[in-house]
């Protein structure tokens, strides 16, 4: 019998839902039921699947207050939790747009004069997705939408820590049932869990994408390695912003403050290590300082603050650790400091750290929370240095006077996306294309069209246009 899981409310600490995880082999049945739906999916065109997805669309918007309620319940904030659901919609619209010029085949010549090239792709027939806590209806549909324009049918494995949203969001999919088009039901499905369903659904499927920590990526590389199916693994991020002398400080210090602790830092592109020039250091620790002190809890409602509470208990305890380290080897605190417990959850206010070094957690692994410990730098060469000075690679920001200058910088900087006298725009921005280095991830970008073109796989006919004998044929009189 499969043992239950209790879930945790982040605001109140009471364990108020329960998730009946599936047994093996249900989650075979239900991949055996999305392959077969995904035959006729894929049969009936981009054209079809579109209309689906747009009938999808229209039954969540009739149902949002529920998704929104759960997604809420789930993280206990309410603000980003109206923003996820605006971006999985936008989501939806900017695929449909998009995929009947991408999905296009095509016919063109070839070296060969009397030899033609017709290419088309075809889907990949079951494409797993697991994805994380942090925006749990974002980061679970991200990779599903265009999964499912390219033709694919898809299942999804959330987080345990964050998935109330499932049952509203499937409740939305048996309602925009239409006899016009397959049901979005043979071949979308979301079932709750946690590692070892997650572990169970990569033996079904023929390609994973997986959004975590670097710890379980390398599980789910190695799984799917094992299987000889594609992997896309987007892992964790200790992303810098490197302030150059010339910066906006105004400029600058918002938007530092706005990518560090959006989402209370819960964020794998958060602005996590903070570099600044010697010259207006001081000036900007000042301000960095007034502008977060400003911000308050979400506490005791949604609506009392900006930031919200540690969504996974494990996290506070990470955060706690990161503090304690740097605090006892002499980092200074500017503003917040603590986690602190309230009527059952975790909180922790923006916090500056200064007097920070590389022998400090905050300063090397992943903190995940609205933490900013910032450090001078004296030359733009050591600034480089220290920004690459890391495991990971997913993203960066560079701030100065000049966008040349900045984009001088940039070239250096060893991520994939960098947001220019911005910070943590990849939050905002899907059109850009990006690779992940080092072990912040492997494969292909989940960003810009290149993200549709993972879930399909490439035939070339090679069509003979005309009746005469190759010239490198034997000849067939002997």
């Amino acid at each position: 019998m499969t043992k239950l899981i209790q879930v945790r409310n982040p605001r109140t600490g009471k364990l108020d839902y329960t998730i009946a995880p599936p047994s093996s082999d249900l989650v075979e049945q239900q991949c055996l039921h999305l392959r077969q739906g995904q035959r006729q999916w894929q049969q009936i065109g981009v054209a079809g699947r579109i209309e689906a997805l747009q009938q999808w669309k229209q039954t969540i918007l009739s149902q949002r207050e529920s998704l929104t309620e759960a997604l809420v319940k789930d993280t206990g904030r309410l603000s980003i939790s109206v923003l996820e659901i605006d971006s999985f919609l936008s989501s939806i619209d900017r695929w449909c747009k998009l995929a009947p010029e991408l999905l296009q085949e095509s016919e063109t010549g070839t070296a060969i004069p009397f030899i033609k090239l017709q290419q088309t792709s075809t889907p990949y027939p079951l494409v797993g997705v697991i994805s994380p806590w942090n925006f749990p209806l974002l980061l679970s549909t991200l990779d599903t939408i265009p999964a499912l324009i390219a033709g694919c049918a898809v299942i999804v494995k959330p987080s345990e820590i964050a998935s109330r949203f499932v049952k509203p969001l499937m409740a939305a999919i048996l309602a925009s049932a239409n006899a016009t088009v397959p049901h979005l039901q043979d071949v979308l499905t979301f079932v709750e869990g946690a590692g070892e369903t997650g572990a169970n659904l990569i033996e079904y499927v023929d390609l994973i994408c997986f959004t975590g920590s670097v710890a379980t990526g390398r599980k789910v590389g190695e799984a799917a390695a094992k299987r000889f199916i594609p992997a896309f693994l987007e892992l964790g991020g200790k992303d810098p912003a490197i302030v150059l002398s010339s910066a906006n400080i105004e400029l600058a210090t918002s938007a530092i403050l706005w990518g560090s602790v959006v989402n209370t830092g819960q964020s794998c592109l958060s602005i996590e290590r903070i570099y600044v020039a010697e010259s207006i250091f001081e000036p900007f620790v000042e301000r960095l300082v007034a502008k977060a002190e400003r911000l308050k809890l979400a506490y005791p409602t949604v609506e009392s603050g900006e930031i919200g509470p540690i969504i996974a208990e494990r996290q506070a305890t990470i955060i706690r650790d990161h503090l304690s380290d740097a605090i006892a080897k002499g980092a200074v605190v500017r503003c917040g400091g603590k986690v602190e417990e309230k009527d059952g959850g975790w909180w922790c206010l923006p916090t500056v750290l200064t007097q920070v070094d590389r022998s400090m957690k905050v300063m090397t692994e992943e903190t995940f929370g609205p933490i900013m410990p910032v450090m001078p730098f004296s030359t733009v060469e050591e600034a480089i240095d220290l920004a690459n000075d890391t495991i990971y690679g997913l993203s960066a920001a560079i701030f100065a006077g000049e966008e040349t200058e900045a984009l001088a910088v940039a070239q250096q900087i060893e991520a994939g996306a960098i947001s220019i006298n911005d910070a943590a725009l990849t939050a905002l921005i899907y059109e850009g294309e990006k690779n992940s280095f080092k072990f912040s991830g492997l494969g292909g970008s989940r960003m810009g069209s290149a993200s549709l073109m993972r879930f399909l796989r490439k035939k070339a006919f090679l069509v003979k246009t005309n009746s005469v004998p190759d010239p490198w044929w034997f000849d067939r009189q002997q």
